[in-house]
């Protein structure tokens, strides 16, 4: 027998011993066998809310097909494995995975819409604390429960997973699915007392070490760091690639995360726990000194004013308007986007809430025990609900229910054009909720309990 045909002889017996025949025909090898391939087929759905995309199209290698009725697109393939999938549908980010097709011929391909996701405090640049595409609201059905420490801010959530970081400095990943922590990273210096913020494949985390941690958003691994030498209590907020904060020193700062280096620095002079809030093309933010600045992208003062006392909530940009607490102050300040005070609302108590707005209203509460709902235009008061503990942390609103909670331990859900009470949970302390198109995150004092339309 010739050394060819003992060649040949043998890459048949290894390829019948795994199961299939294998073409070698750049070796120069004849074909022993042609295969028809193997089919299989993806399923397109909704990653929030578990729905059908009837409208898709899927891709693996050259093919290109459209989904059925079903959200299915069928695929005859040369191998079964670990197989690229890619899928396009209107309103939804691209869909890209690694799919295993093997003893199961199907699989489902998840697809995210932007509007329905949660990746910065205060639910968007503009920190206005109201997610309005988010359809989940009152009577609950519990679907999971994880402690995860002591929580002052609250989870962002991107694509099926929550970012939260508590007061110990440690940053985790959960399943908004199941609640099973994908990754945690405990930071060296530990305490954080902000949100973290998603960021394409990054996660961004300010920490009371004056570092911002710059986190791999599938393993939580350290990419790299970047030190102020003050403490962070700003939540980011990221612009073009930029990521824009305040610091206990009195700056605000300007990183640029692809270069790991500062663009600028502005110098505010007093201390600053607000999170920065961004809209047409201004940077708002309050300090200690009881000043408000509106800055340019390029860290130029626009105009300056103030409100009386302390700010230490952020403040909130919506119907032409920006809506500053204060503290020290007692009081909530409407200004026009040029800087004019509009009115001023005064509670006789500190104002540490950051304000909501929705639907041409503000709420926000006071340490006075009150969450008060007032007129955007005028601050006249549409109505009041008196807790009986001092409010804190920021109200949230989502598909018309105003949430938030007290130092009682207690979080509560009203109707948010009325006030009328439609929740009110065991466990509460400084901020509400966040979510995404199929579950909302309820924060109790140190954990988080996902809940889902009964």
């Amino acid at each position: 027998m010739g050394r060819t045909a003992v060649l040949a002889l043998l890459v048949v017996v290894l390829a019948a011993g795994c199961g299939r025949v294998v073409l070698f025909r750049d070796a120069g090898l004849p074909a022993t066998a042609k295969p028809d391939g193997a089919k299989v087929l993806v399923l397109v759905r909704d990653g929030d809310t578990g729905a059908t995309i009837r409208k898709a199209r899927v891709r693996i290698g050259w093919q290109t097909k459209r989904v059925n009725g079903n959200g299915a697109a069928a695929f005859r393939v040369r191998w079964v494995g670990r197989l690229k999938v890619r899928a396009l549908a209107r309103g939804y980010e691209v869909g890209r995975d690694r799919l295993r097709f093997g003893k199961r011929p199907f699989q489902v391909l998840r697809l995210y819409r932007p509007l329905l996701q949660w990746p910065v405090y205060g639910a968007g640049p503009r920190r206005t604390q109201a997610q309005s595409a988010i359809a989940v609201r009152p009577p609950f059905r519990f679907v999971w429960s994880r402690r995860v420490g002591f929580l002052e801010f609250p989870a962002v959530v991107s694509n099926g997973v929550a970012y939260v970081s508590n007061l110990s400095g440690r940053v985790r990943a959960l399943s908004m699915r199941n609640g099973h922590v994908l990754w945690g990273r405990q930071t060296p210096n530990g305490k954080m007392a902000a949100s973290p913020a998603v960021v394409g494949r990054l996660v961004i985390a300010h920490g009371m070490d004056g570092r911002v941690w710059v986190l791999d958003r599938e393993t939580g691994r350290v990419r790299w760091s970047f030190r102020v030498g003050s403490p962070i209590e700003s939540s980011p907020i990221v612009l073009g690639g930029v990521d824009y904060f305040g610091a206990w020193n009195g700056n605000v700062y300007a990183l640029d995360l692809a270069r790991r280096r500062l663009r600028w620095v502005f110098h505010a002079g007093y201390k600053i726990t607000s999170s920065v809030a961004a809209a047409h093309g201004r940077l708002f933010v309050g300090d200690y000194g009881g000043r408000v600045w509106a800055l340019s992208r390029r860290g130029r003062v626009v105009w300056r004013s103030s409100v009386g006392g302390r700010v230490y909530g952020t403040p909130s940009v919506a119907a032409g308007r920006v809506f500053v607490p204060s503290s020290t102050g007692h009081s909530l300040t409407a200004f026009s986007l040029r800087g004019r005070r509009l009115w001023t609302f005064r509670t006789g108590a500190y104002v540490y809430s950051s304000p909501a707005v929705w639907g041409g209203r503000v709420y926000f509460g006071s340490h006075n025990g009150v969450l008060y709902s007032v007129s955007a235009r005028n601050g006249r008061t549409l109505w009041r609900y008196a807790s009986s503990r001092p409010i804190s942390g920021a109200p949230t609103v989502v598909s018309g229910v105003v949430y938030f909670g007290n130092t009682g331990r207690r979080l509560y859900g009203l109707d948010a054009r009325t006030g009328r009470r439609l929740l009110r949970f065991r466990d509460g302390n400084y901020v509400p909720v966040s979510g995404n198109g199929g579950k909302l995150l309820l924060h109790g004092v140190s954990r988080l309990y996902a809940v889902e339309s009964r």
